[in-house]
C-alpha cells in the first residue's frame, strides 16, 4: 500500500483537512514544473499526486488546491459555460460538504452569498444533516452537493431535502462516483463491515455504488438534469494539462419555474 493510499484509509477525512493546509505548501514547492496546470489557481507543476482509496490514480491530486480530477472539470464547466464568476446580480449559494479548493475562492466572490453545510466538516459553516437540511423552502440559486450522496441510506430523502430549497430556476451540480457500464444502481445495506464496503463498494464509508439510473432517480425528485459530459468539448492537450477523466458526467441539475 503507497504512503497516500495509507493516509487515506488510516487518517479520518476530518483531521486530514486540518493537515493539509500546513502540507500544502512544502509539497507544492517540490513538484514545481510545468507539464501539468491546475485550472483553479494557474499554477503548474510537473506532477500531480496520485489519489484513490483502493487503485490509485496518476496525476489524480492538484498539490496546490487539493483538486482532483471532478473539482477541475465543474471549475471549468462554471467559468466557460455559467455566469458563476461573472453575475452582476448577487445569487445565494449552498455548498453541501465542502470542496477546499474551492472554499475560499467561493467564500470571496463578491457576487455570491456563499454558505456551507456539512455534518462533521471542520470548514463547514453550518452543521447539518443532509436529510434534514435547517434552510427554508426555495432559497438557494445554486446548490453544490458533490460526492456526498453515495455516503448517505437514504438518498431519495437526500435529494428531496436539497430539491425543496432550490429555488425555481435555480440550478444544483451533485456530482457522485458512477459506474456508467452499469444499468441500475447497486446497494445493500446489510453490508457494514468497512473492508468488505471497501471491497464492494470502492470506499469503506459508501453505501452504493451508482449506474445510469442516477440521472432518473434526481428526475423523479422533480429536477430536469442535464447530463454533460464536458470532456466532449475539450481539447485532447487541454484534457491531459488540467489532469481530467474523460467521460466523466456532470450531472447539471435544474428545478423548473
Amino acid at each position: 500500500m503507497s504512503f497516500f493510499k495509507t493516509i487515506l484509509n488510516t487518517i479520518p477525512r476530518p483531521i486530514l483537512i486540518k493537515i493539509s493546509y500546513w502540507v500544502k505548501p512544502i509539497i507544492s514547492f517540490y513538484l514545481k514544473g510545468d507539464r501539468y496546470t491546475d485550472p483553479i489557481d494557474g499554477k503548474s507543476y510537473r506532477k500531480f499526486l496520485p489519489y484513490g482509496y483502493g487503485k490509485q490514480r496518476e496525476n489524480a491530486l492538484s498539490p496546490s488546491t487539493l483538486s482532483l480530477e471532478r473539482h477541475r472539470l465543474m471549475w471549468l464547466f462554471l467559468r466557460d459555460e455559467t455566469d458563476f464568476f461573472t453575475s452582476k446580480q448577487k445569487q445565494k449559494v449552498l455548498h453541501i460538504a465542502p470542496e477546499q479548493c474551492f472554499l475560499d475562492i467561493f467564500r470571496n466572490q463578491n457576487n455570491l452569498d456563499y454558505t456551507t453545510s456539512d455534518i462533521k466538516s471542520p470548514i463547514a459553516d453550518v452543521k447539518a444533516d443532509i436529510c434534514n437540511l435547517p434552510f427554508e423552502n426555495n432559497c438557494y440559486d445554486i446548490i453544490f452537493c458533490n460526492h456526498v450522496l453515495e455516503h448517505i441510506a437514504d438518498d431519495t430523502r437526500a435529494m428531496q431535502e436539497l430539491f425543496r430549497v432550490l429555488k425555481p430556476g435555480g440550478m444544483g451540480i451533485f456530482q457522485i462516483p458512477q459506474d456508467l457500464s452499469r444499468k441500475k444502481t447497486f446497494e445493500d445495506n446489510t453490508i457494514v463491515d468497512k473492508k468488505e464496503r471497501a471491497k464492494i463498494f470502492g470506499q469503506y464509508d459508501h453505501v452504493r455504488i451508482y449506474g445510469l439510473d442516477y440521472f432518473e432517480k434526481l428526475r423523479a425528485i422533480g429536477f430536469k438534469v442535464e447530463e454533460i459530459d464536458y470532456t466532449k468539448k475539450m481539447e485532447q492537450k487541454e484534457i491531459k494539462r488540467f489532469c481530467l477523466m474523460k467521460n466523466e458526467i456532470l450531472p447539471v441539475c435544474y428545478k423548473l419555474e
